[in-house]
């Protein structure tokens, strides 16, 4: 039945049969050709795993993010990110960046990060000169940052078909987000300065000025402070969130002697309107990390979070936005469902006829030392991401490779962050990668150009990768 399985799905996505009816007809059609009681069985297994409870926080987290990024949530974001980084050479690419590490905290979707920043950003990069292709490779590459921080959709998927906890995945999450931003950004940062970008400054009302919140002395203060702290952890003489809370305590204390000849009145307005949608993935990882509520309880409120902020405080969310946000994510949550269902479909089938075990002892046989395993399962995940969309390729391979990283002690949470980050590549990459489609529309350019202006963003994104495969310690940091 999988062999017959594999070649109708492969069959129906060379005629570019939507994936979620793909994967529904492919299973199908494998099942009829045996005992019409496996008919029955695809039946139940359509529907198991959409009857989960966890599953909620699905369309609420979709709910939640559209709310806050029809009103003015996004736009004090750019605004937020554009005093920071804003006044460099190529600022707005190095705004796309950072921006998509915030909007992820906002929304957890590639897609609709790829979207907002995108119709945003790339019109007004268009307009101060960047070179052709470009903007779009920033937007779509950074995109995936989103992925990565809480609340991550692909992640929520993972761990309900594995069985992972959900919570440790966010925060085993937050460090290869945060290092796939750094590295993006030095990119960004030296194609600025070798094709001498123009640097696009906030206006006079909202820049921030380093000499306003600290002088050298604070500035090598801090850096003693990060670099002891970073020390211990590595040394292995102070847990992650020992050091992190010492930092936390001599950044307070250091706090206090800035207030002293500091004036708040300094600080932008619009510095102030951008920390309610700072704040919203700051709760999502306390409360995760707390474990005293579960992700759908989270993913609530989440949505309640958003509806006071935007009545409350930004006073633009009308009723009719509501309703369209509602109808949006009905709309995104059924075809996310659709594609669990025919997914469910296809496992039953792998499992009924012992692939991933059969697949984990061919490696174990073949491949033996668990380095050239994982490997093997990155060039794997590299090819499969390439064709099919991120949640369908999780839904697919997680339950294939959680046996094989059993074998080779492969922690479940490692595994999720290494297949995200490996997937998301997929989403900027030809012939299948959304983010990559809803920039260049966007831009309004020849795809080729703009996967050769991706080259440095691949190799950063495969250096984060080599990073997460194989130095479990980066994705357990906060656990």
């Amino acid at each position: 039945m999988s062999v017959l399985a594999a070649l109708v799905f492969v069959g129906l996505l060379i005629l570019a049969v939507p994936i979620a009816h793909a994967l529904l007809i492919a299973g199908a059609a494998a099942m009829a050709s045996e005992d019409p009681i496996f008919l029955f069985e695809a039946i139940l297994n359509l529907y198991k795993p959409t009857s989960q409870f966890p599953m909620l926080a699905i369309p609420f987290f979709i709910l939640a993010g559209d709310l806050m990024m029809s009103g003015r949530f996004g736009a004090y974001l750019v605004v937020f990110s554009k005093m920071l980084v804003g006044w460099m050479k190529g600022g707005l690419a190095q705004v796309s960046v950072v921006g998509s590490l915030f909007f992820g905290g906002v929304s957890g979707s590639a897609v609709a990060d790829a979207s907002a920043l995108g119709n945003a950003l790339i019109p007004v990069q268009k307009k101060q000169g960047y070179p052709e292709g470009f903007s779009s490779a920033v937007n779509s590459a950074s995109s995936t940052i989103s992925v990565l921080i809480p609340p991550s959709i692909p992640l929520i998927l993972y761990g309900l078909v594995t069985g992972t906890s959900i919570p440790k995945l966010f925060l085993a999450g937050i460090v290869p987000g945060v290092m796939l931003t750094v590295m993006m950004f030095v990119v960004c940062y030296a194609v600025g300065r070798i094709r001498d970008l123009p640097a696009s400054p906030a206006e006079g009302a909202n820049r921030i000025r380093a000499a306003d919140f600290f002088d050298r002395r604070d500035a090598v203060m801090i850096a003693a402070a990060t670099g002891g702290l970073a020390a211990l952890w590595l040394m292995g003489l102070a847990p992650g969130w020992a050091a992190l809370g010492l930092g936390v305590a001599i950044a307070a204390a250091h706090t206090g002697f800035i207030s002293r000849r500091f004036s708040y009145r300094r600080v932008p307005a619009d510095l102030y309107r951008a920390v309610p949608a700072l704040v919203m993935p700051v709760l999502v990882i306390a409360l995760a990390r707390g474990g005293v509520v579960t992700p759908t309880e989270i993913s609530v409120f989440a949505v309640v979070y958003a509806l006071l902020v935007g009545t409350l405080v930004y006073r633009d969310l009308a009723f009719a936005t509501f309703l369209r946000c509602v109808l949006t994510s009905g709309m995104m949550t059924g075809v996310i469902m659709l594609v669990i269902m025919g997914s469910s479909v296809l496992q039953w089938i792998l499992s009924f006829e012992s692939v991933p075990e059969n697949l984990a002892l061919w490696m174990l046989a073949t491949l033996r030392e668990p380095w050239v395993i994982i490997l093997g399962m990155n060039l794997l995940m590299i090819a499969v991401g390439t064709f099919l969309d991120l949640p369908a390729a999780v839904l697919l391979l997680a339950p294939i490779f959680i046996g094989v990283a059993a074998r080779i002690g492969i922690d479940p949470v490692q595994l999720g962050v290494m297949m995200v980050v490996n997937l998301a590549i997929g989403l900027y990459t030809p012939p299948v990668g959304t983010t990559l489609f809803v920039s260049v529309a966007i831009e309004r350019v020849p795809m080729g150009r703009v996967v050769a202006q991706l080259l440095p963003f691949y190799a950063v994104a495969l250096i984060v990768l080599g990073l997460i495969s194989f130095v479990p310690a980066l994705s357990s940091l906060f656990l």
